[in-house]
């Protein structure tokens, strides 16, 4: 006890000392530890922050004292790891700043890559992946397997968070097949993730087995620390395998765990699933309470995901069934303030909307809950606003529906007035890209020439990935090219493509203009319903069934 507190009072002259830039020694119970022994202490202490503090800061000094940069950076690296979010980002870039000396190209890319875990971890996701690609650049310079499939993982993440589960799945894949024999935490990272992109592609037996094989795999390399995020993962996809009680049951074991953790994030997770589960068991007196803990942490945090959504939807039905308009009121302004944070976060999601609500439903019930309230107090005076609300309502929407039906209609007529694009202009390219030969880019665009007169942009799944691979190129040189040459990203480019086929294919035929959107999505090769219209609407501003409307109309206007 004494030489603890000795310890104690040493150190922390030293520290002072130390910030006021004079030569300082470390204790002699220290002076000659390693860093393997200092970075165990400060974990072991993690129960006592001034005990870890003062290890903290002696092995930041130790690595300085020495002039050892790598170990600089693992200081650094220990104090993001113990910090508040708000320190989290100076350390991050004092990593940064202090690998850049060195020209490593593994400590760099580690540097940046450990900055993106730490937005990542505060749910910042474009900064995360921001800093992923940065990490990626300096990375894949070098042959450490190590860091490049930790740049997988990170980057699936980011893929999984995105929706983008197909290709998050082939990555948790990858990095499953190397992290197996190397090390067992990004291992079981691995399996469980790979779970819960299984889950939300609807594939619930595959995210069961990868829950049962990370729990015996856990127990096999003697790790447990991954097991309540299996049982976690597992009582969530229970819910959608129709077994309530056994989501609850699961979903409820491991709730204390993650608050210890301070996982807020699956913790939340957790609260909606249990509040659905009751729900779907008709007792909704039990599931409210848990959707307002959802509703308490995002409150306290800013935690949100599109799932979660639902969470208020239901409390608005809920307290609309009662008649209870002011907590209907209060949950319709939390879901719009819960919208506006989405909205921020998924700017690439263009035409989302709720399953149920869109923004202009909510807004208009409202202001109809607001009129309500007030009419009990004010009835002459709230009914002459209730009037004039509708009929500024009315005109809005009346003004809405001519402007857009205008839109509409001159969208439609230049695109009928619009020719085929039957060639491309394959002249040899005079102006250049950074980084990329003109030899290059000759022949990346006569392949991508043939890509377009094949129609290989037809196929399902046709990603840049893929098609780098096809072309026997990389993927930053063909992006470069598509975005230089054809005026856009690569999604666009494809998703332009399918559109203008099958545009030119309604116009020639009228079989294809009583396709539903299904049969005419399948026939162009989008994986999905909502992509094939959120792309249509996007190449031509107007919607299927408007185009089909028109053009069958134009067709028997001819006729007659």
């Amino acid at each position: 006890m004494i030489k603890t507190l000795y310890l104690i009072i040493y150190l922390s002259l030293a520290v002072n000392l130390y910030g006021q830039k004079t030569a300082i020694q470390i204790p002699d119970t220290i002076q000659n530890k390693d860093y393997d022994y200092l970075f165990q202490r400060i974990e072991d202490s993690h129960k006592n922050s001034k005990i870890q503090a003062l290890y903290l800061k002696s092995f930041l000094y130790k690595a300085k004292s020495e002039e050892n940069s790598e170990e600089i950076i693992n200081g650094y690296k220990n104090y993001l790891h113990y910090s508040k979010d708000n320190l989290k980002l100076v350390y991050a870039d004092s990593m940064i700043y202090t690998a850049k000396q060195t020209d490593d190209n593994a400590l760099i890319g580690s540097a940046y890559l450990t900055k993106g875990i730490a937005y990542y971890g505060m749910k910042q996701h474009k900064s995360a992946l921001d800093n992923y690609l940065i990490a990626n650049k300096f990375i894949s310079q070098t042959r450490d397997e190590y860091l490049v499939h930790k740049v997988k993982y990170n980057i699936a993440h980011i893929k999984y968070y995105l929706g983008f589960y197909n290709e998050a799945i082939s990555l948790f894949k990858e990095c499953i097949d190397y992290y197996k024999d190397e090390d067992s935490r990004p291992y079981l990272n691995s399996v469980h993730s790979l779970g819960l992109c299984y889950n939300r592609i609807g594939n619930y037996g595959l995210c069961t087995e990868m829950n049962k094989k990370g729990l015996a795999e856990g127990k096999k390399l003697n790790n447990n620390e991954m097991d309540i995020y299996f049982i976690h993962s597992e009582g969530i996809n229970q819910y959608f395998k129709g077994n309530y009680q056994t989501s609850i049951e699961k979903i409820t074991s491991v709730i204390n765990p993650l608050k210890e953790s301070k996982d807020f994030a699956n913790e939340s997770v957790g609260y909606f699933y249990i509040g659905k589960s009751y729900w779907k068991l008709d007792k909704f007196q039990k599931a409210l309470p848990y959707f307002k803990k959802v509703d308490k942490i995002f409150g306290d945090k800013k935690y949100i995901r599109p799932d979660l959504i639902e969470n208020y939807q239901l409390l608005i039905d809920y307290y609309k069934s009662k008649k209870d308009l002011n907590e209907q009121l209060h949950y319709i302004k939390r879901m719009l303030k819960a919208d506006s944070i989405l909205d921020n976060r998924y700017q690439y999601l263009t035409g989302r909307i709720y399953n149920d609500y869109d923004s202009q439903k909510i807004l208009k019930e409202m202001k109809n809950i607001e009129y309500s309230l007030e009419l009990r107090k004010y009835n002459d005076l709230i009914f002459t606003l209730i009037v004039t609300g509708l009929l500024l309502a009315f005109l809005f929407i009346f003004y809405r529906y001519k402007r857009n039906k205008s839109k509409y209609k001159q969208n439609f007529i230049e695109l009928m007035e619009k020719k085929a694009e039957t060639k491309t202009d394959n002249k040899t390219p005079t102006n250049s890209i950074e980084d990329i030969s003109q030899d290059t880019i000759s022949s990346l665009l006569l392949k991508l020439e043939k890509f377009e007169k094949e129609k290989k942009f037809l196929e399902k799944n046709v990603t840049l990935a893929k098609l780098a691979v096809s072309f026997n190129t990389n993927i930053n040189y063909l992006y470069k090219i598509v975005y230089h040459f054809r005026g856009k990203k690569f999604t666009d480019y494809v998703n332009d493509l399918k559109i203008d086929y099958i545009i030119n294919l309604m116009k020639q035929d009228k079989m294809f203009q009583n396709y539903t959107n299904k049969a005419l999505a399948e026939e162009v090769g989008f994986s999905t319903i909502q992509r094939f219209t959120n792309a249509f609407y996007a190449r031509t501003g107007i919607t299927t069934s408007y185009f089909i409307k028109e053009i069958k109309k134009n067709i028997e206007i001819k006729e007659e």
